[in-house]
């Protein structure tokens, strides 16, 4: 399929058989989530692998009961950090510097560490982590149109509640919050009674704007 026709088929999936994904198809998810865009690159978040079934039980509680939960082959939980300080942005920087070959000292003369610290290390906690959650929203989507073209379901879900989640997963020490819930599965083809309804969005016309 292309990637419309993938998108076609994909939905929100309600139910899951349990089977488990082939590591390949799992690593691909992986990968293109990791290839994904982000502001400066920086990519302020991290994402919990969960297959653990008892884990899974847990978070299940935490998310009103939810069955794709324990059905999926695997749970991501997409969290973002809490905090952005100048530390992480010359981690980044040292980071960027061993990938390209270009040193530290003619990023920073080009003026990045100084964007990066007046856009995000100046802003509130509360404000750098709502920043930090949209980063990881766009992952998501390049998680979701991932797992599409493999034909597997995904369904994100931010029905949980987050201090529970982020208490089970020792986020607060490692200074994330979760965002957002990624279940990653096979639909149930007898179970699910959403797998047939028919796929609304609005219309090109109602949706775009040519200026």
């Amino acid at each position: 399929m292309n990637i419309i026709e993938s998108l076609n088929w994909r939905y929100a999936t309600k139910r899951m058989t349990g089977k488990k994904l082939p590591a390949k198809d799992l690593q691909t998810i992986l990968d293109a989530i990791r290839l994904s865009a982000s502001s400066y690159g920086l990519q302020p978040y991290h994402v919990i692998i969960i297959e653990d079934e008892a884990v899974k039980k847990q978070l299940q509680s935490m998310a009103y009961g939810q069955a794709q939960i324990v059905e999926s082959s695997h749970v991501l939980v997409f969290t973002a950090w809490s905090n952005v300080n100048e530390s992480k942005i010359d981690e980044y920087l040292q980071a960027y510097s061993d990938t390209s070959g270009m040193p530290v000292e003619k990023l920073i003369a080009f003026g990045l560490k100084d964007r990066m610290m007046q856009a995000i290390v100046s802003l509130s906690p509360q404000q750098q982590f709502s920043w930090a959650a949209k980063q990881a929203y766009i992952a998501l989507g390049t998680g979701l149109i991932a797992a599409a073209s493999l034909q597997i379901d995904a369904t994100p879900m931010e029905g949980f509640i987050p201090a529970q989640v982020d208490e089970l997963l020792g986020l607060k020490e490692k200074n994330l919050g979760s965002v957002v819930i990624l279940a990653l599965g096979y639909r149930d083809l007898e179970n699910d009674m959403y797998q047939k309804a028919p796929k609304h969005r609005w219309s090109a016309e109602k949706l775009f704007t040519k200026i």
